[in-house]
């Protein structure tokens, strides 16, 4: 018998998995390197439904340099300026605002991304989303396989040679990504473990509902997520559209397994016991029939996301906790680092070892730094009374003490100063909205280090020069910085400039005075978060000089974090509508 030869499609780059990220990657290829040959295999048909509706500002970004802004903007989806919580040390309710909502300005839609809605981020119908990122990257001339299942990923030791489709085609590329998501195709077929907390393994079950409230309309479809303590878990409330909102509930795995209900009726029972989410659904109906939707949400690690011609991105690289909506921001953010690496690798000016690297230690530090900030928020919950000794456990086993001081640093620690290269934040937390969540969870004030001194030097002792990368314009460009075991000082943007400050002067008061005379884009405010995330990790040492003034410094002066009394009379004098919706009996 004499065999078939095998069909072989060889191609630049093989991307697993059509959602957000390998749409994300494809979309950059070809916007920066037209001529690289860029495929997707994705083993359903879309549209096709997916929990994760919830984004940050950063995402945002990525869609206007992906050029698909227009499109995403054109669907109508919901704008998110924020969340309301009812999570920390008490019962009480407050909210927290990537954008004041009083100053939001109604404005016609579909809007640019530009002036405030550069600080807004969306709500999504995840099938509409998905669909309208795959299509984009098929515009921009990707070849889209669907309903196409890879069934064996053929290698040679860590290398991967091959992608043997269900058709028994073979797809041969210079560069693999794994864009898979939970399934982890190429991460699983390659060996590369991944770690997950045993603390923060938990359960969710959601519904799509029509015809449910918004809890506030704010100027025209400008709205907040609603997130809810119950003493075993929590909701999230989501709006979708006028009518249509994602509500799920997620608690451990284990409280589930114990408490002897299905899905569907413990998902009903905490629906129904919070009385500010069964408000919103007074009038609703699900339009699952009632089909509670489950998944598990493990918070995850991979050990390594980079190899000889592959890379791992996503979902597939790490998970962390959807109680900071991260997840799609980690899907975008690590894809556009994936294509940035690839296409630096293809143009072949720097040591692809070190980009490598480079994308292998960012992207895995900033996972863990979710996962850590997860840990944070379930071990300091005291709403959960019947969850006290897993949160206890949680505080113990992530080697954390609940002491607003310490809690801080350990927040802080490779966190604020890693992220980006630009300036001090995570996520969508600045320092000073993060240190008011200290004090929000503690019940204790969270002080500004720099607020204690007046002048400063810099501490370079036992550091060494690395280069990072600043990407822009589809290059990497390769940036000085200083590294002391895990943390990192970024001798760019407003970082260097607070360096050079520092090292001209270092005494507050004449600093404050330069910024004010010469901002080069940043407030008062924002430097001296910088300086506060230097002096945390010992970059900067203070030194209070009697003779003269200290800076008044607050946590409330940063992201918009405040009680829902204050942010209500906040909006009472706002510059465009506001709507609430009737409060819960």
């Amino acid at each position: 018998m004499i065999s078939q030869p095998t069909d072989i499609h060889e191609v630049d780059v093989a991307i697993v998995g059509g959602g957000p990220t390998g749409s994300t990657v494809a979309s950059l290829l070809r916007k920066y390197n037209p001529d690289l040959r860029v495929i997707i295999i994705e083993k359903a048909k879309f549209p096709r439904e997916h929990v994760g509706e919830s984004q940050l500002p950063g995402i945002s970004a990525i869609l206007d340099e992906m050029g698909v802004w227009d499109k995403v903007e054109a669907a109508n989806f919901p704008v998110k300026l924020g969340g309301s919580y009812t999570w920390g040390k008490d019962a009480d309710a407050w909210d927290f605002d990537f954008y004041p909502a009083e100053e939001f300005v109604d404005e016609p839609r579909p809007a640019k991304y530009e002036g405030q809605r550069r600080f807004t981020a969306f709500q999504v119908e995840r099938d509409r989303y998905d669909e309208i990122l795959l299509r984009h990257a098929q515009e921009l001339g990707t070849e889209v396989r669907e309903e196409t299942m890879v069934r064996e990923v053929l290698t040679e030791g860590d290398t991967i040679t091959g992608l043997r489709l269900d058709s028994g085609e073979v797809i041969r590329a210079r560069h693999y990504v794994d864009g898979s998501g939970h399934v982890a195709v190429l991460r699983k077929a390659l060996g590369v473990e991944s770690d997950a907390p045993t603390h923060l393994r938990n359960v969710a079950f959601w519904d799509y509902y029509d015809n449910a409230k918004w809890a506030v309309e704010i100027g025209i479809g400008g709205t907040r997520v609603q997130v809810r303590s119950l003493p075993y878990g929590w909701i999230w409330f989501i709006p979708l559209g006028p009518s249509r909102a994602s509500v799920g509930f997620i608690c451990p795995s284990e409280y589930y397994k114990e408490s002897g209900l299905s899905p569907k009726e413990l998902y009903l029972k905490a629906v129904g016991e919070q009385k500010e989410i069964s408000a919103l659904l007074k009038d609703a109906k699900s339009d699952t029939g009632g089909n509670v939707l489950t998944t598990k949400n493990w918070s995850h690690l991979a050990n390594r996301l980079t190899g000889p011609n592959w890379w791992i991105c996503g979902e597939a690289a790490g998970f962390a906790d959807p109680i900071l909506a991260a997840g799609m921001t980690l899907a975008h953010g690590t894809a556009r680092e994936v294509a940035y690496s690839i296409l630096e690798v293809e143009r072949g000016e720097l040591d692809p070892d070190w980009i490598k690297t480079r994308y292998d230690e960012k992207g895995r530090r900033n996972i863990e730094q979710h996962i850590r900030f997860a840990e944070y928020w379930y071990a300091a919950n005291g709403r959960f009374t019947d969850l006290q000794e897993h949160c206890q456990k949680i505080a113990k086993e992530s080697g954390l003490r609940l002491n607003p001081s310490q809690a801080w640093r350990w927040l802080a620690q490779g966190g604020f100063t890693n992220q980006s290269i630009d300036s001090a934040g995570f996520g969508a937390f600045d320092i000073g909205s993060s240190k008011k969540l200290v004090e929000l969870f503690s019940g204790k004030a969270v002080k500004f280090n720099v607020a204690q001194f007046n002048e400063f030097k810099m501490n370079f002792n036992g550091s060494q020069e690395v280069m990072e990368g600043n990407l822009r314009d589809g290059r990497i460009y390769q940036t000085q910085c200083w590294r002391r075991g895990e943390t990192l000082l970024p001798n760019f943007g407003i970082w260097k400039r607070m360096i050079e400050l520092v090292q001209k002067d270092g005494d507050l008061k004449s600093m404050i005075e330069t910024i004010q005379a010469d901002p080069r884009g940043a407030s008062v405010f924002q430097y001296l978060q910088t300086l506060e995330a230097m002096v945390t990790d010992s970059w900067v040492v203070g030194k209070l000089n009697k003779k003269k003034q200290v800076m008044k410094i607050e946590p409330g002066q940063g992201r918009q974090i405040r009680t829902e009394e204050d942010a209500r009379k906040a909006m009472e004098h706002a510059k465009g509508s506001i709507k609430f919706a009737a409060a819960a009996e």
